[in-house]
């Protein structure tokens, strides 16, 4: 379940006041259930995939995937696997620890372990989110953000992308005032 903290360390785990509070900033968060499907739950509980296991994965989700292409345009999807064992794991996400935009939507379906999200909302405010398993997150283009893995450090999301040039992080100056994992 998604948990929302607020600058004065304020939890919150409703989804419905979650959407509210992000409300202002355009993100849409919703939850979407990961087929019970025994090879799916199988390849889940791996630590790592390759890239056949990857697009089996990918191929298990693809209904979201098509309806994001009839709705939204999305043209493709891959999948992160980040996890512990990977080497250099902490140079492959420091691109996204700092405050950032794109000029394409993020947009991620978190299947296995956590993350989180920063956002800087219009007030200047900050707030963090935790993505869980079962959570699809649409963060709009343009919109101040930052991205780090838990403590357990291992996450598995589908990227949808319209175009994968936009992601590029575009780095705004601005620090992040806190920045805490969420304990369970």
């Amino acid at each position: 379940m998604a948990v929302l903290k607020l600058e004065d360390g304020t939890l919150h785990s409703d989804l419905s006041y979650i959407t509210q509070e992000l409300a202002t900033l355009n993100i849409f968060i919703n939850r979407w259930n990961i087929p019970n499907n025994p090879e799916l739950q199988s390849l889940l509980a791996q630590d790592s995939l390759d890239e056949d296991e990857k697009e089996q994965v990918l191929k298990a989700l693809d209904s979201y995937f098509e309806k994001l292409q009839q709705t939204a345009g999305y043209q493709s999807r891959d999948l992160v696997v980040l996890h512990p064992g990977i080497p250099n794991l902490d140079s492959l996400i420091a691109k996204f620890d700092q405050i950032h935009t794109h000029a394409d939507d993020e947009v991620r379906y978190v299947i296995d372990g956590e993350a989180i999200f920063g956002f800087v909302r219009p007030d200047g405010s900050q707030v963090e989110l935790t993505v869980q398993p079962e959570e699809y997150i649409n963060v709009p283009a343009g919109t101040e953000h930052w991205f780090y893995l838990t403590s357990g450090r291992r996450v598995k999301a589908v990227r949808y992308f319209i175009t994968t040039e936009a992601w590029t992080p575009q780095y705004t100056g601005r620090e992040i005032r806190f920045r805490q994992p969420i304990a369970k």
